[in-house]
């Protein structure tokens, strides 16, 4: 089975505060910040819904991705959004 990478961005809100996060395992990492699992940033905000997220096939792809997202300005993270996730539902439940 080929290993996949997910850059995903999570927020506590529909336009809430943003976190942009990497990881081989998506759903592991949505029930980690789901149930308060990692400390830091996402815990402390309360940011447990994925509103958007995108894959990679290796980590040197996916690393890059997220921190340039994460220096992007919220407007042009919130336009990525829009275009995968219009109405800011939490992706979460349509993982597989």
């Amino acid at each position: 089975m080929e290993k996949r990478f997910f850059v995903y961005i999570i927020t506590n809100k529909p336009y809430g505060t943003l976190y942009t996060g990497m990881t081989e395992n998506l759903l592991r990492r949505m029930f980690e910040h789901k149930n308060g699992l990692i400390e830091g940033f996402s815990k402390e905000h309360g940011l447990t819904m994925l509103v958007y997220y995108e894959s990679c096939s290796t980590h040197d792809e996916a690393f890059p991705r997220e921190r340039r997202i994460k220096k992007w300005r919220r407007n042009w993270k919130k336009q990525l959004i829009e275009k995968m996730n219009p109405p800011w539902n939490d992706l979460s439940d349509y993982i597989i």
